[in-house]
């Protein structure tokens, strides 16, 4: 190159003129709306905004309001603001099928409730004490639970461990947030009551017998529930070719998630929650006529839960559980109280570890006692055990 320079074969202020000019091109092609001329002779174009999505911009010349765009969309490149990595790092976890699609709109969700005035930032504005202020202001402001801000700190870690690999910012994002103190007293505390976690001894024996009175698919699959521990998402997701005899083969699962235009799409993922649940669940022999009623009622469906050849989606199950709660008067519950009360009774009547573990598709017997368990006996039939204990 310096031969080159030296012998005059290459005018390199020329080469470098031809490459801004290209770069130039490159960004006013990149820019979305149309740059035109008004009637007042002025020209005109919009420009992105967070607040208002557009803002309209006038210069007096062409050149100058395409000076404009190329200088908006170069500090873009060089300088995007919090909102911009976001979108780019959840686009390329969802490219890369590493999260779901119902996991992207929780996530998203979850940036819209905390990240409304921070994510308008420029990345390069941000400081250490920025982010630690915005986290602890998060959980007060929008009263985050522990596992609220965990939520948060996924989105935290994703966004600026990103920003440092493109070399947006250089400090370590992780030793920041460990390094913040934060009191379990900020955190807000969830308490609710055993009767709103799981169906309760008393409540139980009512639900079933509406069930078993009223056998219709949606019913029998509810009390299905009951006797599997099944997941909603599991339970309508199962296909004929997953039930052998008593054993019932888990191996995918419904997710739900919104589409570009705001709509519920509810679809059947190859795979389960977790790794843990693929997995056989066993159902009691004496219960074995459930599965065969379904079975008469959908003889050559694909899917075990169909109507009209379709596949019977989670919010059908969910609003006939309210429903049957309604007649049965129990208090209202979601299906995923039901596998709460399935965990509950397997550990209340003393079953093997390993079996509870198995049948709830769980990694260790810890989650089950530390997330499902719950006391189904009121205040009558506790009186009534503690009677039976003679050192009281």
């Amino acid at each position: 190159m310096k031969y080159i320079k030296e012998n005059s074969i290459i005018d390199l202020a020329l080469v470098q003129d031809e490459i801004e000019k290209m770069k130039r091109d490159e960004l006013l092609q990149k820019h979305p709306y149309k740059i035109y001329q008004g009637k007042d002779g002025k020209w005109y174009t919009y420009l992105p905004d967070d607040e208002k999505g557009r803002i309209l911009k006038k210069r007096n010349k062409k050149e100058d309001i395409e000076s404009l765009v190329i200088q908006y969309w170069k500090e873009k490149e060089t300088n995007p603001t919090i909102n911009d990595i976001f979108t780019e790092w959840i686009t390329d976890k969802v490219s890369r099928e590493e999260i779901s699609k119902s996991t992207k709109g929780r996530y998203e969700r979850q940036y819209k409730q905390c990240f409304a005035e921070f994510g308008k930032q420029n990345i390069k504005s941000v400081s250490e004490y920025d982010i630690e202020d915005f986290l602890l202001n998060s959980i007060s402001k929008h009263s985050l639970t522990r596992k609220g801000f965990s939520n948060l700190r996924t989105l935290i870690f994703g966004i600026f461990r990103l920003a440092k690999k493109k070399h947006y910012i250089s400090y370590n994002i992780t030793e920041i947030v460990n390094d913040i103190e934060i009191s379990r007293k900020s955190f807000r505390k969830v308490i609710k009551d055993d009767d709103e976690q799981v169906f309760m001894f008393d409540e139980v024996p009512k639900i079933t017998e509406y069930l078993e009175q009223n056998q219709d698919m949606l019913n029998l699959g509810i009390l299905l529930l009951f006797k599997t521990g099944l997941r909603i998402g599991e339970l309508t997701a199962l296909k004929n070719c997953d039930i052998r005899g008593n054993v019932i083969h888990v191996n995918r699962t419904e997710i739900c998630y919104e589409d570009d235009n705001g709509n519920r799409i509810y679809e059947v993922r190859d795979f389960p929650k977790t790794e843990a649940g693929i997995r056989d669940v066993v159902i009691p022999s004496n219960c074995r006529w459930i599965l065969k009623r379904i079975k008469a009622l959908n003889p050559f469906g694909e899917y075990v839960f169909m109507d009209n050849g379709e596949r019977i989606r989670t919010y059908v199950f969910r609003n006939r559980l309210s429903t049957v709660c309604k007649h049965s008067n129990v208090k209202k519950k979601s299906p995923h109280k039901i596998r709460k009360t399935y965990g509950s009774i397997l550990l209340d009547s003393g079953a093997v570890e390993s079996l509870i573990v198995s049948q709830m598709g769980h990694t260790n017997i810890k989650t089950t006692k530390e997330y499902y368990y719950r006391n189904r006996r009121n205040a009558d039939q506790i009186m009534s055990e503690l009677d039976k204990v003679k050192a009281l």
